[in-house]
């Protein structure tokens, strides 16, 4: 079940972060993120005050979070989108997270398939995301979804140093 994420969840969001930031430091993921710089509780709470954040629950456990809105960071503009789409018809899906622990059971897949699914609903057929050079595991899921990386673009995001961004759309059909 999908809904908008409320103050109660925050914990758990926050908990969810951590244990990916953990798997990285131990070696077993790769995601580019930063402890303490992002993203972190605040990232979460700020979402949830605006409305943005999404989660995803089995059995009355959140098992994965996303922040969707219409906002574009800044670094979009240095990308080669391949549409030129109205900014009022432009979804854009931010730190979509899984819980290691439920790696494996489509949660990604069904996450983006809410996004989808979401911005139809609210007018948008643009659809943007971005994820770190890094995230194979990502980019990879993102591809199978049919999104396709429009550029690179290396920056500071998110408070973090030398990131190489990649940008990735999809234009759904109404």
């Amino acid at each position: 079940m999908f809904r908008k994420a409320i103050m109660q969840d925050l914990d758990r969001i926050t908990e969810i972060y951590d244990e990916i930031l953990t798997e990285q430091e131990k070696g077993n993921l790769s995601v580019g993120w930063v402890r303490n710089i992002y993203p972190t509780r605040k990232t979460a709470e700020d979402a949830i005050s605006k409305g943005h954040m999404f989660v995803a629950e089995e059995n009355g456990q959140i098992v994965a979070a996303a922040i969707i809105n219409q906002d574009q960071v800044p670094e979009y503009s240095a990308a080669s989108w391949n549409y030129n789409a109205p900014e009022n018809e432009v979804m854009v899906l931010h730190t979509l997270v899984v819980s290691p622990r439920m790696r494996g059971n489509g949660y990604g897949s069904k996450f983006v398939d809410f996004y989808e699914n979401y911005a139809l609903k609210n007018g948008c057929c643009y659809l943007r995301m971005d994820t770190n050079e890094k995230n194979l595991n990502a980019r990879k899921l993102y591809k199978k979804l049919g999104y396709k990386e429009v550029s690179i673009v290396s920056c500071v995001f998110n408070g973090i140093d030398r990131v190489r961004l990649v940008c990735l759309e999809k234009k759904l059909h109404e």
